[in-house]
């Protein structure tokens, strides 16, 4: 049976990781909760294939918006911290994904993709999964999908603005728009 992780103490994490300027280091949820900041967490299934890079780079050209909303982002694959390294070392023109504005943590182990729900232990990958983690360290949001299918970044971006709201937000909300009153 599936386990909820939504309403939950999320699942901590410390993983090696390489930085925005390409420095090993550590990917540290405890350390976001620390500091009182959102958290959007996602995994992708390997570094060098073809929907991964759009993902990433897509978060990374919208990470200042994300940065303004106090969220952290990182993402994840099962690849290690030394792939991560050569991807980002590759420009995006040669199939790289070039500079990118948040860390990229190597779950190398399959622990942390093992927690989360998302790990295909069969192929060794983890599928699409996007976790935002609220500043207590709960778990507010979870979204998995098949891995030929890559994420919306407007609309982790609404749903972080939503649960940042406090309030029940109506189907389509979007920022600026009142939130339900009981």
């Amino acid at each position: 049976m599936v386990e909820r992780l939504v309403d939950t103490q999320a699942p901590q994490f410390r993983l090696d990781c390489v930085n925005p300027d390409g420095t090993f280091g550590k990917a540290d949820l405890g350390e976001n909760i620390k500091a009182g900041k959102w958290t959007v967490f996602f995994f992708y299934p390997m570094d060098f294939t073809f929907v991964c890079p759009t993902e990433i780079t897509a978060f990374s050209d919208r990470y200042n918006e994300f940065k303004d909303l106090n969220a952290d982002i990182i993402g994840c694959s099962c690849d290690t911290i030394y792939t991560h390294q050569a991807w980002m070392k590759t420009s995006r023109k040669e199939g790289g994904i070039g500079k990118i504005n948040f860390r990229l943590a190597a779950d190398h182990t399959h622990e942390t993709a093992e927690k989360y729900g998302v790990l295909l232990p069969d192929e060794g990958v983890a599928l699409r999964g996007l976790f935002i983690v609220n500043p207590k360290g709960d778990l507010r949001y979870s979204v998995i999908n098949d891995n030929n299918i890559g994420r919306d970044v407007d609309e982790t971006l609404r749903v972080l603005q939503a649960l940042q709201t406090g309030g029940m937000c109506p189907a389509n909300w979007q920022p600026g728009d009142d939130t339900l009153h009981v």
